[in-house]
C-alpha cells in the first residue's frame, strides 16, 4: 500500500515531528508492537506515527544509504505481522508499505490514531505467557500507561475527534477527484499513480478516510473538510464571511462591504488569503539615506495572516452553524472562530500571553494534512514582520518616503 506521504519527507522528518517517527536498522517485534501500541493509543492526540524498519537513526535523523531490507526478510515480516496484528485488544491493523530508497527496499509502517483506543499489545509478543499492557509515547519512547494517565487514556475512548468520525450521508461522489489528485501531487505521493486506475474507496482506505464495519464502510469528516467542493452540505456554514469597515464598525457599523468564501480548507485558505491580498494589503517604499537600496514593507504580514486563517479553519467547530469571521477595520484584522479556545486553555494563559498547550484537539487528522501542505507553519518569523510593522511609522521619521 502506498503511503500518503512522501518518502524523503518522512526520512527527513520535515513534515512530522519527530517523536512521531520511529527508524529501526532491523525487525524486533516485540520493541516495534509497543510502538505500534502507542502510536494506536496516541495519547498526546498527534495522528499516530511511523515505524521504518530497514534504517538506523544517527542523531534524530535517518541514517545514509539506508540499510534496507532484503525482499525475503520482508516478505516474513509481513506474515509473522498478520499474527502479531490479532493480539492487539481490541483488533488494529497497521498499514504497511515497501518503499525504495538508496536502491534499497525497506519497510514503512503506518499506524494511523485508532477509533477503538485504548488498544492493549503484548509486552513481549514473542512470550509463551502474554500480558497485555496499553502503551503510549512519552516523547520518543513507547512506556506503559499507568496510574492517572492510564484512566485519561481509558476516558479519551469517548473523545473521538469530530474530523476522525465516519459520516454516513459523504458519499464517494461528494468528493472531487481533482482537489484528491492535486493534494496526491502536492505532497509527491505515489497513490497519485493509481488515482485513477482503482476505485476512489480502495485510495481513502489507503488514506485512512474510511472507518466502520467490512459490509458498512464510511467516509470520515476529514476527507470532506479536504477533498469536497462543499463541505457545507455536511457541515453548516463551512465559509469564511470577509467583512471590510472602511471606517470601522463602531464609527459607522452600515458603512461595509462582504464577500463568502466557500470552498474545501485549503480552498478557502487561499481564497481568503487572496481576497485580502487584491483589497487591504497594501505595500510600503521606504528609501533609506545614502544607502541604495529600498526598504520594502507590507501594512499585515502576509505570512502571519495566512497563519491565523489556517488556524481558524483548522481548530473550528465544524459542529456549530457559525462562520469563520474576518472582520477589517483601520485599527487591525480581528479574526473570530468559534467556539473559541478549549476550555483545558486557562483564561489566565490567554490574558498574559503565555504558550498555550492543549491535547484536545478537535480536528487532529485535518492539522496533518494542512501540515503535509506546508499550510501549518512556525508563528515566529511572521511575528517579526509584525513587530516591524508595528515600528515602520516611529522608523519612518528617519527616512525619506520615496
Amino acid at each position: 500500500m502506498a503511503l500518503p506521504i512522501n518518502i524523503e519527507e518522512l526520512l527527513n522528518k520535515r513534515r512530522v515531528e519527530s517523536n512521531r517517527v520511529e527508524f529501526k536498522r532491523g525487525w524486533n517485534p516485540t520493541d516495534i508492537y509497543r510502538s505500534i501500541g502507542a502510536f494506536a493509543n496516541d495519547f498526546d492526540n498527534l495522528g499516530g506515527g511511523y515505524i521504518v524498519v530497514g534504517v538506523e537513526e544517527e542523531k534524530g535523523v535517518a541514517k545514509r544509504p539506508v540499510i534496507g531490507l532484503k525482499d525475503e526478510e520482508i516478505d516474513d515480516i509481513l506474515k509473522q505481522m498478520i499474527g502479531f496484528n490479532n493480539l492487539i485488544d481490541p483488533f488494529y491493523l497497521p498499514r504497511t508499505s515497501i518503499e525504495e530508497i538508496d536502491g534499497k527496499n525497506i519497510l514503512v509502517i503506518w499506524v494511523p490514531s485508532g477509533v477503538n483506543r485504548p488498544y492493549a499489545v503484548p509486552s513481549d509478543v514473542l512470550a509463551k505467557v502474554k500480558k497485555p499492557v496499553y502503551y503510549i509515547r512519552s516523547g520518543t519512547s513507547s512506556i506503559a500507561a499507568k496510574g492517572e494517565i492510564m484512566d485519561e487514556l481509558r476516558d479519551m475512548a469517548n473523545r473521538i475527534p469530530f474530523d476522525e468520525r465516519p459520516n454516513p450521508n459523504i458519499k464517494p461522489s461528494d468528493i472531487s477527484m481533482a482537489l484528491l489528485r492535486d493534494y496526491l501531487v502536492q505532497v509527491d505521493s505515489k497513490l497519485e499513480e493509481k488515482l485513477f486506475i482503482q476505485p476512489l474507496e480502495q485510495t481513502l482506505e489507503q488514506m485512512d478516510l474510511m472507518d466502520g464495519p467490512t459490509e458498512n464502510r464510511m467516509i470520515k469528516n476529514v476527507a470532506a473538510m479536504m477533498f469536497s467542493e462543499h463541505p457545507e452540505k455536511f457541515f453548516k456554514y463551512t465559509q469564511v464571511d470577509i467583512v471590510i469597515f472602511p471606517r470601522g464598525r463602531m464609527k459607522d457599523y452600515n458603512n461595509f462591504s462582504e464577500t463568502t468564501i466557500h470552498g474545501s480548507v485549503p480552498q478557502m485558505v487561499n481564497g481568503a488569503l487572496t481576497y485580502l491580498k487584491n483589497t487591504v494589503i497594501r505595500e510600503f517604499v521606504v528609501k533609506q539615506k545614502d544607502v541604495p537600496e529600498s526598504l520594502r514593507y507590507f501594512n499585515y504580514p502576509i505570512q502571519a495572516l495566512e497563519e491565523a486563517i489556517v488556524n481558524a479553519l483548522y481548530h473550528r467547530d465544524y459542529q456549530q452553524y457559525e462562520p469563520v469571521e474576518i472582520s477589517v477595520e483601520p485599527e487591525g484584522i480581528h479574526i473570530l472562530s468559534f467556539p473559541g479556545p478549549d476550555r483545558s486553555i486557562p483564561q489566565s494563559a490567554i490574558e498574559e500571553g503565555n504558550r498555550m498547550v492543549s491535547r484536545r484537539y478537535r480536528n487532529r487528522r485535518l492539522g496533518d494534512f494542512l501540515k503535509e501542505m506546508a499550510l501549518l507553519k512556525q508563528l515566529l518569523k511572521p511575528m517579526m514582520n509584525v513587530i516591524l510593522s508595528m515600528f515602520l511609522s516611529q522608523y519612518m521619521k528617519d527616512v525619506v518616503i520615496k
